[in-house]
């Protein structure tokens, strides 16, 4: 059995919000769960049940109660939840209206910190709700934010959804096209932007994108611009715009009308990572998103009102749309614009010292780049509210797990999570009662029935499969947009598994009831016909210090696939004999042979989405002499051309 690195004290345990439910449940005589794992699985096989518990217990505000909590419960997709339920997403997330602090904002280059108490924020939502109103928004319209990670982000989507409106953002980093190609498909009637953004020191005007947008937006009514970078821009060559400050009614102790919808009601469009096509545009309902999100942060991630939540994220990821559901639960929600390396690598836990933050989120590539910095945030900073963080992004490396417990906090939950844009919450995640484990996401969610599925379709433990959900659950898409067959949606999900869920991630269920991700299963090697996740080999090339970054492919090649390893360096070194055999042997000792690259080749940049994720797709595709259709959705889409008719890649 592996050695936990971390354990929750007794008190934790007796305190978290998971043995509080365990408890109910055995009150009201429904199960008489002694451990997560018996919580789980009476989770899954009695969902119904589960779910109105988590309905119940979260204290969901609803106009009118469910008929039946689950119809057609065995269809995927076909299943519905709540039926007959009528309730407002926002009015969930705007329950509290006292002086405590709901939002919290930094940008990167402002000493001065934002702040709004719940009884604000109500304020400003109900006058923004009026304006959209008078603007002609109605249920079922859409409304865009090319935005930064501002508070007035927030008041944007609560306002909108306080209407029945569908809400949609992407970042202002998002290029023309890469907007268009979102955006372009939805229609949106109204499009929030601020006049600027600042990164890595830097200011970027958004008006400029602005103006291209419009041109091939029609569907656009007006423009309403949040003043960021500065107090009042210039905004007469943008058609339609509005200052925010004039577009906001002047009234305050204004009442919100709160539309009361369906449960499965379209509360916001997401949109996959578009590098291989034009990206999906995922609807998700109302209901299912509140739910799935109450349920993760209450019971996994153990908020509490006295909690300060913070994640890193832009609004053109779904970890955005997580962390502001935090205000459901009356906790303080932590906004963060900029470059966290701004002005230098402890800035974001500089800030969390600053705002006693609790929950502290953020990706496995800034923990790899603070640990290859040489940060060491517990000797620096005072973190001692902290008490859980979360990762996601992509597999944390054994090495980032040990850099954690040693150099930042020794007790802290680490929670290594995963799940995605698609179901707009997590499969897999952290769990306030239950140990940490070396390179494990500790348990899987409540309620999710997930499995690892062999090349049989039959579920596996201790071995690596196919990520799969063989259940269905609230959060799932309630449709794509434009997809009126669901031809699309049935094809991302169901082509492979009739009826079950097919992520697209390899796992492997531990003998700890954990999960361990080796990255995207449709970018797992084939060498000989055995199948490797990317993951185990970055964790072993992580390890070594002359490596800043890497990607791994397979390259067709004799009738075969090899292994093509590609390193950017640290200035100053080169990839000569004996740094290439320490990279072999490393992989080799630690692995099989069969993860060795047969190819090691040092190329200058990585690609990488716009929100982080390492793209070994068109990597691949751009090795083999594919069409990558859609450059605009990399953050730095040149980098593709390291990789453009390498001549090491000939023999």
């Amino acid at each position: 059995m592996k050695t936990p690195l971390w354990r929750p004290s007794a008190d934790r345990i007796a305190n978290a919000n998971l043995t509080r439910m365990m408890e109910q449940l055995k009150k009201q005589n429904k199960a008489d769960c002694r451990s997560y794992d018996e919580l789980w699985q009476w989770s899954v096989d009695n969902r119904a049940d589960f779910w109105e518990t988590i309905w119940q217990e979260t204290g969901i505000i609803a106009s009118r109660g469910h008929d039946k909590v689950l119809v057609d419960g065995d269809q995927m997709p076909g299943a519905r939840w709540f039926v007959g339920a009528r309730l407002n997403f926002a009015e969930n997330l705007l329950r509290f209206r006292d002086e405590r602090e709901a939002l919290v904002f930094k940008g990167e280059d402002e000493t001065e910190v934002r702040r709004m108490t719940y009884a604000e924020l109500y304020d400003q939502v109900a006058r923004l709700a009026k304006s959209l109103r008078r603007a002609g928004v109605k249920s079922g319209d859409r409304v865009a934010g090319f935005v930064p990670n501002l508070i007035e982000t927030v008041v944007a989507m609560l306002a909108t959804t306080s209407i029945g409106a569908i809400w949609s953002s992407c970042s202002p980093d998002f290029g023309i096209k890469g907007v268009l190609d979102r955006f372009g498909q939805i229609e949106p009637k109204i499009l929030f932007t601020a006049n600027g953004y600042s990164y890595n020191g830097k200011k970027f005007s958004s008006l400029e994108k602005i103006s291209g947008i419009l041109a091939s937006l029609p569907s656009i009514e007006k423009v309403v611009v949040i003043p960021y970078t500065e107090e009042r821009a210039d905004i007469s060559p943008v058609k339609n715009a509005v200052h925010y400050q004039d577009f906001i009614a002047d009234e305050s102790g204004l009442e919100i009308t709160f539309e009361q919808l369906p449960f499965d009601h379209p509360l916001y469009i997401m949109y996959s990572s578009g590098t291989t096509g034009t990206p999906k545009c995922i609807v998700h309902g109302a209901g299912g998103t509140l739910i799935q999100h109450l349920k993760e942060h209450v019971y996994h991630v153990d908020l509490k009102r006295d909690d300060r939540i913070y994640y890193f994220t832009t609004c053109g990821w779904m970890m955005w749309n997580w962390l502001v559901s935090a205000l459901a639960v009356g906790a303080t929600v932590v906004l963060f614009d900029g470059s966290p390396f701004y002005p230098d690598a402890g800035a974001t836990f500089k800030l969390a010292e600053e705002e006693k933050i609790t929950v502290y989120g953020t990706s496995a590539k800034f923990i790899a780049a603070v640990q290859q910095a040489g940060l060491k945030p517990r000797k620096e900073f005072d973190l001692s509210p902290l008490k859980a963080i979360c990762s996601t992004g992509s597999p944390l490396s054994a090495e980032s797990f040990e850099y954690v417990y040693h150099e930042v906090k020794e007790d802290v939950n680490l929670a290594s999570i995963s799940g995605g844009t698609d179901i707009i919450s997590c499969f897999a995640l952290g769990n306030p009662i239950l140990p940490v484990y070396s390179e494990e996401l500790q348990c899987r969610g409540l309620g999710m029935k997930v499995e690892a599925f062999d090349d049989y379709g039959k579920p596996v433990y201790g071995e690596k499969g196919e990520l799969v959900c063989t259940a269905a659950f609230p959060s799932m898409p309630i449709y794509f947009w434009n997809d009126p067959d669901n031809r699309r949606y049935l094809d991302a999900y169901f082509s492979r598994y009739e009826n079950i869920w097919c992520h697209g991630d390899y796992i492997m269920i531990t003998e700890t009831g954990g999960v361990i991700i080796y990255g995207r299963s449709d970018a797992t090697l084939n060498p000989g016909g055995v199948r490797i996740g990317t993951a185990e080999i970055y964790r072993q090339v992580e390890t070594i210090p002359e490596i800043k970054d890497s990607v791994v492919i397979g390259q067709d090649w004799d009738n075969d696939v090899r292994v093509v390893l590609f390193v950017v360096l640290n200035d100053g070194v080169e990839l000569n004999e004996e740094l290439e055999k320490r990279i072999r042997t490393t992989i080799r000792k630690n692995t099989t042979p069969r993860h060795v690259p047969a190819k090691i080749i040092p190329v200058a940049d990585i690609p990488y989405t716009i929100s982080g994720k390492k793209v070994e797709l068109a990597v691949k595709r751009m090795v083999h002499g594919q069409p990558i259709t859609n450059r605009d959705a990399l953050a730095n889409p040149e980098a593709l051309e390291c990789f453009n008719d390498l001549e090491a890649l000939k023999s």
